[in-house]
Protein backbone atom coordinates (compact mmCIF):
# COMPACT_ATOMS: atom_id res chain seq x y z
CA UNK A 1 0.00 0.00 0.00
CA UNK A 2 1.91 3.02 -1.23
CA UNK A 3 1.06 6.64 -0.72
CA UNK A 4 -0.59 6.74 -4.18
CA UNK A 5 -2.69 3.62 -3.51
CA UNK A 6 -4.13 4.55 -0.14
CA UNK A 7 -7.83 5.21 0.14
CA UNK A 8 -9.08 7.70 2.70
CA UNK A 9 -11.51 6.02 5.05
CA UNK A 10 -9.82 2.63 4.99
CA UNK A 11 -8.03 3.31 8.26
CA UNK A 12 -8.89 -0.12 9.63
CA UNK A 13 -7.10 -1.89 6.76
CA UNK A 14 -4.13 0.42 7.24
CA UNK A 15 -4.03 -0.39 10.97
CA UNK A 16 -4.07 -4.13 10.36
CA UNK A 17 -1.25 -3.86 7.84
CA UNK A 18 0.87 -1.59 10.01
CA UNK A 19 0.50 -3.87 13.05
CA UNK A 20 1.64 -6.85 11.01
CA UNK A 21 4.66 -5.00 9.61
CA UNK A 22 5.71 -3.45 12.92
CA UNK A 23 5.33 -6.89 14.51
CA UNK A 24 8.20 -8.11 12.34
CA UNK A 25 10.50 -5.81 14.30
CA UNK A 26 8.79 -5.24 17.66
CA UNK A 27 7.84 -8.35 19.63
CA UNK A 28 4.56 -7.99 21.52
CA UNK A 29 3.61 -4.52 22.79
CA UNK A 30 0.38 -4.61 20.76
CA UNK A 31 -1.34 -2.09 23.03
CA UNK A 32 1.64 0.25 22.90
CA UNK A 33 1.70 0.12 19.10
CA UNK A 34 -2.04 0.82 19.02
CA UNK A 35 -1.66 3.79 21.37
CA UNK A 36 1.23 5.28 19.39
CA UNK A 37 -0.69 5.03 16.11
CA UNK A 38 -3.80 6.43 17.82
CA UNK A 39 -1.87 9.46 19.04
CA UNK A 40 -0.28 10.08 15.64
CA UNK A 41 -3.62 9.92 13.83
CA UNK A 42 -4.98 12.36 16.41
CA UNK A 43 -2.02 14.66 15.60
CA UNK A 44 -0.68 14.52 19.14
CA UNK A 45 2.71 14.20 20.77
CA UNK A 46 3.60 11.20 22.92
CA UNK A 47 5.61 10.67 26.10
CA UNK A 48 6.82 7.06 26.39
CA UNK A 49 7.92 5.88 29.84
CA UNK A 50 9.78 2.62 30.39
CA UNK A 51 12.99 1.16 31.79
CA UNK A 52 16.01 0.80 29.47
CA UNK A 53 16.07 -2.02 26.97
CA UNK A 54 12.37 -2.17 26.09
CA UNK A 55 12.86 -1.04 22.47
CA UNK A 56 11.36 2.43 22.87
CA UNK A 57 13.75 3.94 20.33
CA UNK A 58 13.36 1.01 17.94
CA UNK A 59 9.57 1.30 18.14
CA UNK A 60 9.57 4.99 17.22
CA UNK A 61 12.06 4.60 14.37
CA UNK A 62 10.14 1.59 13.00
CA UNK A 63 6.82 3.47 13.04
CA UNK A 64 8.44 6.40 11.23
CA UNK A 65 9.94 4.10 8.61
CA UNK A 66 6.70 2.21 7.98
CA UNK A 67 4.71 5.44 7.65
CA UNK A 68 7.27 6.87 5.23
CA UNK A 69 7.90 9.89 7.45
CA UNK A 70 11.23 11.62 8.01
CA UNK A 71 12.79 10.75 11.35
CA UNK A 72 15.42 12.35 13.58
CA UNK A 73 16.64 11.25 16.98
CA UNK A 74 17.94 13.73 19.57
CA UNK A 75 19.79 12.39 22.59
CA UNK A 76 18.99 14.79 25.41
CA UNK A 77 21.96 15.54 27.68
CA UNK A 78 22.71 18.17 30.35
CA UNK A 79 24.84 20.20 27.91
CA UNK A 80 22.29 20.25 25.06
CA UNK A 81 21.48 23.81 23.96
CA UNK A 82 18.26 25.08 22.32
CA UNK A 83 20.13 25.77 19.08
CA UNK A 84 21.19 22.11 19.00
CA UNK A 85 17.52 21.32 18.47
CA UNK A 86 16.10 24.23 16.52
CA UNK A 87 19.14 25.19 14.45
CA UNK A 88 21.44 28.18 14.28
CA UNK A 89 22.35 31.11 12.04
CA UNK A 90 25.83 31.22 10.54
CA UNK A 91 27.73 33.91 8.68
CA UNK A 92 28.47 32.52 5.21
CA UNK A 93 30.69 34.16 2.60
CA UNK A 94 29.80 33.91 -1.06
CA UNK A 95 32.90 32.49 -2.84
CA UNK A 96 32.29 34.64 -5.93
CA UNK A 97 31.21 38.01 -4.56
CA UNK A 98 32.89 37.62 -1.14
CA UNK A 99 29.78 39.13 0.36
CA UNK A 100 28.77 37.81 3.76
CA UNK A 101 25.23 36.96 4.76
CA UNK A 102 23.44 35.11 7.51
CA UNK A 103 22.45 31.58 6.64
CA UNK A 104 20.06 29.50 8.77
CA UNK A 105 21.14 25.92 9.34
CA UNK A 106 18.09 23.87 10.31
CA UNK A 107 18.28 21.67 13.39
CA UNK A 108 16.99 18.10 13.85
CA UNK A 109 13.56 19.42 14.88
CA UNK A 110 12.79 19.71 11.15
CA UNK A 111 11.46 16.20 10.64
CA UNK A 112 8.04 14.56 10.66
CA UNK A 113 8.84 12.43 13.71
CA UNK A 114 11.36 13.62 16.28
CA UNK A 115 12.49 11.22 18.99
CA UNK A 116 13.43 13.20 22.11
CA UNK A 117 15.39 10.51 23.92
CA UNK A 118 15.47 10.93 27.72
CA UNK A 119 13.84 14.34 27.55
CA UNK A 120 14.18 14.90 31.31
CA UNK A 121 18.00 14.89 31.15
CA UNK A 122 18.33 18.32 29.57
CA UNK A 123 17.93 21.72 31.29
CA UNK A 124 14.60 23.61 31.31
CA UNK A 125 15.79 26.17 28.74
CA UNK A 126 16.29 23.46 26.13
CA UNK A 127 13.09 21.70 27.13
CA UNK A 128 11.22 25.00 26.65
CA UNK A 129 12.57 25.37 23.11
CA UNK A 130 11.23 21.94 22.26
CA UNK A 131 7.89 22.69 23.89
CA UNK A 132 7.48 25.86 21.85
CA UNK A 133 7.99 23.89 18.67
CA UNK A 134 5.53 21.22 19.86
CA UNK A 135 2.81 23.72 20.68
CA UNK A 136 3.28 26.35 17.97
CA UNK A 137 4.64 24.00 15.28
CA UNK A 138 7.20 26.55 14.24
CA UNK A 139 10.70 27.64 15.26
CA UNK A 140 11.57 31.24 16.11
CA UNK A 141 14.91 32.34 14.69
CA UNK A 142 15.63 35.99 15.38
CA UNK A 143 12.56 37.84 14.14
CA UNK A 144 11.46 35.05 11.82
CA UNK A 145 9.06 32.22 12.42
CA UNK A 146 9.97 29.15 10.42
CA UNK A 147 7.12 26.61 10.10
CA UNK A 148 7.87 22.96 10.76
CA UNK A 149 7.05 20.18 8.35
CA UNK A 150 3.60 18.65 8.58
CA UNK A 151 2.83 16.18 9.98
CA UNK A 152 5.04 16.93 12.97
CA UNK A 153 5.22 14.73 16.04
CA UNK A 154 7.49 14.59 19.06
CA UNK A 155 7.79 11.20 20.71
CA UNK A 156 9.75 11.67 23.92
CA UNK A 157 11.10 8.95 26.20
CA UNK A 158 11.75 8.89 29.92
CA UNK A 159 13.38 6.38 32.22
CA UNK A 160 11.24 5.96 35.39
CA UNK A 161 14.30 5.01 37.44
CA UNK A 162 17.64 6.81 37.91
CA UNK A 163 16.25 10.28 38.53
CA UNK A 164 19.61 11.68 39.68
CA UNK A 165 20.75 14.63 37.59
CA UNK A 166 17.44 15.00 35.76
CA UNK A 167 15.15 17.95 35.17
CA UNK A 168 11.56 16.68 35.61
CA UNK A 169 9.08 18.20 33.20
CA UNK A 170 6.61 20.53 34.96
CA UNK A 171 2.91 19.74 34.65
CA UNK A 172 2.43 22.63 32.22
CA UNK A 173 4.87 20.94 29.82
CA UNK A 174 3.56 17.43 30.39
CA UNK A 175 0.17 18.81 29.41
CA UNK A 176 1.52 19.34 25.88
CA UNK A 177 1.62 15.58 25.31
CA UNK A 178 -1.55 13.93 24.06
CA UNK A 179 -0.58 10.54 25.53
CA UNK A 180 1.65 9.22 28.26
CA UNK A 181 2.31 5.61 27.27
CA UNK A 182 3.77 3.13 29.75
CA UNK A 183 5.92 0.27 28.45
CA UNK A 184 6.30 -2.70 30.77
CA UNK A 185 8.55 -5.75 30.68
CA UNK A 186 7.64 -8.39 28.04
CA UNK A 187 6.05 -11.65 29.14
CA UNK A 188 7.95 -14.96 29.16
CA UNK A 189 7.34 -15.94 25.53
CA UNK A 190 7.90 -12.43 24.18
CA UNK A 191 11.18 -12.06 26.03
CA UNK A 192 12.38 -15.39 24.63
CA UNK A 193 11.47 -14.26 21.09
CA UNK A 194 13.35 -10.98 21.60
CA UNK A 195 16.40 -12.83 22.87
CA UNK A 196 16.33 -15.23 19.92
CA UNK A 197 15.72 -12.64 17.20
CA UNK A 198 18.38 -10.21 18.31
CA UNK A 199 21.11 -12.86 18.50
CA UNK A 200 20.32 -14.62 15.21
CA UNK A 201 20.42 -13.78 11.52
CA UNK A 202 16.77 -12.73 11.59
CA UNK A 203 16.14 -9.56 9.59
CA UNK A 204 13.20 -7.38 10.51
CA UNK A 205 13.67 -4.90 7.67
CA UNK A 206 10.50 -3.05 6.69
CA UNK A 207 9.62 -0.81 3.77
CA UNK A 208 7.53 2.38 3.80
CA UNK A 209 3.81 1.84 3.24
CA UNK A 210 2.76 5.48 3.20
CA UNK A 211 4.15 8.97 2.76
CA UNK A 212 3.50 12.25 4.53
CA UNK A 213 0.72 13.34 2.16
CA UNK A 214 -1.24 10.10 2.43
CA UNK A 215 -0.85 10.08 6.22
CA UNK A 216 -2.25 13.61 6.35
CA UNK A 217 -5.30 12.36 4.44
CA UNK A 218 -5.83 9.66 7.05
CA UNK A 219 -5.57 12.29 9.79
CA UNK A 220 -8.25 14.36 8.06
CA UNK A 221 -10.46 11.26 7.82
CA UNK A 222 -10.17 10.72 11.57
CA UNK A 223 -11.48 14.23 12.26
CA UNK A 224 -14.74 13.29 10.53
CA UNK A 225 -15.50 10.53 13.05
CA UNK A 226 -18.52 11.50 15.13
CA UNK A 227 -18.95 11.45 18.91
CA UNK A 228 -22.42 11.14 20.46
CA UNK A 229 -23.37 13.98 22.75
CA UNK A 230 -23.83 11.56 25.65
CA UNK A 231 -20.18 10.47 25.38
CA UNK A 232 -19.00 14.08 25.16
CA UNK A 233 -20.80 14.78 28.41
CA UNK A 234 -19.28 11.66 29.96
CA UNK A 235 -15.77 12.84 29.02
CA UNK A 236 -16.52 16.19 30.60
CA UNK A 237 -17.60 14.47 33.82
CA UNK A 238 -14.61 12.12 33.77
CA UNK A 239 -12.13 14.99 33.65
CA UNK A 240 -13.90 16.96 36.35
CA UNK A 241 -13.97 13.84 38.54
CA UNK A 242 -10.16 14.01 38.80
CA UNK A 243 -10.26 17.43 40.52
CA UNK A 244 -10.33 17.49 44.33
CA UNK A 245 -11.74 21.04 44.24
CA UNK A 246 -15.01 19.83 42.73
CA UNK A 247 -17.95 19.70 45.21
CA UNK A 248 -18.78 16.09 44.28
CA UNK A 249 -15.17 14.82 44.16
CA UNK A 250 -14.73 11.38 45.72
CA UNK A 251 -12.95 11.06 49.09
CA UNK A 252 -10.18 9.12 47.34
CA UNK A 253 -9.50 11.97 44.91
CA UNK A 254 -9.63 14.56 47.71
CA UNK A 255 -7.05 12.61 49.69
CA UNK A 256 -4.58 11.72 46.97
CA UNK A 257 -4.82 14.44 44.28
CA UNK A 258 -3.54 18.01 44.62
CA UNK A 259 -4.52 19.13 41.12
CA UNK A 260 -6.64 17.30 38.60
CA UNK A 261 -6.71 17.34 34.83
CA UNK A 262 -7.52 20.53 32.93
CA UNK A 263 -9.62 21.19 29.81
CA UNK A 264 -6.83 19.99 27.53
CA UNK A 265 -7.35 16.47 28.94
CA UNK A 266 -10.92 16.42 27.65
CA UNK A 267 -9.73 17.60 24.23
CA UNK A 268 -7.13 14.82 24.21
CA UNK A 269 -9.68 12.15 25.11
CA UNK A 270 -12.07 13.23 22.36
CA UNK A 271 -9.37 13.48 19.69
CA UNK A 272 -7.82 10.13 20.64
CA UNK A 273 -11.16 8.34 20.87
CA UNK A 274 -11.94 9.45 17.31
CA UNK A 275 -8.62 8.04 16.12
CA UNK A 276 -9.16 4.73 17.92
CA UNK A 277 -12.66 4.39 16.48
CA UNK A 278 -11.21 4.90 12.99
CA UNK A 279 -8.51 2.29 13.63
CA UNK A 280 -11.27 -0.22 14.32
CA UNK A 281 -13.28 0.76 11.28
CA UNK A 282 -16.03 2.73 12.98
CA UNK A 283 -17.41 6.13 12.00
CA UNK A 284 -18.73 6.83 15.50
CA UNK A 285 -16.96 6.74 18.85
CA UNK A 286 -18.25 4.21 21.40
CA UNK A 287 -17.71 3.64 25.11
CA UNK A 288 -14.81 1.23 24.56
CA UNK A 289 -12.84 3.94 22.79
CA UNK A 290 -13.28 6.34 25.70
CA UNK A 291 -12.38 3.64 28.20
CA UNK A 292 -9.16 2.75 26.35
CA UNK A 293 -7.81 6.26 25.73
CA UNK A 294 -8.73 7.68 29.14
CA UNK A 295 -5.64 6.45 31.10
CA UNK A 296 -2.88 7.44 28.61
CA UNK A 297 -4.59 10.78 27.92
CA UNK A 298 -4.91 11.80 31.58
CA UNK A 299 -2.34 10.01 33.79
CA UNK A 300 0.39 12.62 33.22
CA UNK A 301 -1.92 15.55 33.93
CA UNK A 302 -2.49 14.74 37.60
CA UNK A 303 -0.50 16.15 40.51
CA UNK A 304 -0.64 13.71 43.42
CA UNK A 305 -0.27 14.65 47.08
CA UNK A 306 2.76 13.76 49.19
CA UNK A 307 0.48 11.31 50.97
CA UNK A 308 -0.16 9.52 47.68
CA UNK A 309 3.55 9.37 46.90
CA UNK A 310 4.32 8.01 50.37
CA UNK A 311 1.72 5.27 49.95
CA UNK A 312 2.85 4.57 46.35
CA UNK A 313 -0.54 5.42 44.92
CA UNK A 314 -0.22 5.71 41.14
CA UNK A 315 -2.11 8.05 38.79
CA UNK A 316 -3.75 5.00 37.19
CA UNK A 317 -5.18 3.95 40.55
CA UNK A 318 -6.63 7.42 40.98
CA UNK A 319 -8.16 7.29 37.50
CA UNK A 320 -9.72 3.88 38.15
CA UNK A 321 -11.30 5.13 41.36
CA UNK A 322 -12.41 8.45 39.88
CA UNK A 323 -13.92 6.94 36.72
CA UNK A 324 -15.18 3.62 38.02
CA UNK A 325 -18.68 4.74 38.95
CA UNK A 326 -19.06 6.92 35.86
CA UNK A 327 -18.18 4.06 33.51
CA UNK A 328 -20.40 1.69 35.45
CA UNK A 329 -23.45 3.90 35.01
CA UNK A 330 -23.14 4.05 31.21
Amino acid sequence: MTGQETKSGDVRALFAELKEIIGRVIVGQDLVVEQVLTALLAEGHVLIVGVPGLAKTLLVSTVARVLGLTFRRIQFTPDLMPSDITGTSLVVEDPETHMRAMHYLKGPIFANIVLADEINRTPPKTQAALMEAMEERHVTQGRKRIPLDRPFFVLATQNPIEQEGTYPLPVSQLDRFLFNILIDYPDFEEEYAIMYRTTSAYSGAVDPRLDSRSFLRYMDEVKRVEIPDALCRLVHRLVRATRPQEPDASPFVREYVSWGAGPRAAQAILAASKARAALYGRKTVDMEDIRNVFPPAVRHRLVLTYHAQAERVTPDEVLRKAAGELFATQ
